[in-house]
């Protein structure tokens, strides 16, 4: 099982929003990311940056990789009020670099 780790920036004072659009997560959305090989998928807030910094143990796809798709592009467009993103609503995200580990 593989692990990634990527960034992205959540709008300032966004922070209960965002929390609250994930408690209720859509169904749909859990099930494209369990079918494609991602679990153990955790997102942490640095609240003094409204850095999301997030993590995925992969055995597929990254949730990178599933932009393609219905659901995920709704998502998209779902959180852009309240996240940075790119012209097709993608939120931008920087892949991080895995420089130690320690099981």
């Amino acid at each position: 099982m593989m692990k990634v780790a990527f960034k992205m920036q959540l709008k300032p004072g966004m922070k209960e929003e965002y929390e609250k659009r994930h408690a209720a997560i859509w169904p749909e959305l859990v099930a494209l990311l369990k079918d494609n090989g991602i679990a153990d998928y955790t997102i942490f807030l640095d609240e003094e940056t409204y850095t999301l910094f997030a993590v995925q143990r992969l055995t597929g796809n990254s949730s990178q990789e599933l932009g393609n798709t219905e659901v995920v592009q709704r998502w998209w467009k779902y959180m852009a009020d309240i996240m940075v993103t790119n012209p097709d609503f993608s939120p931008v995200s920087t892949p991080l670099t895995n420089v130690f580990h320690l099981d």
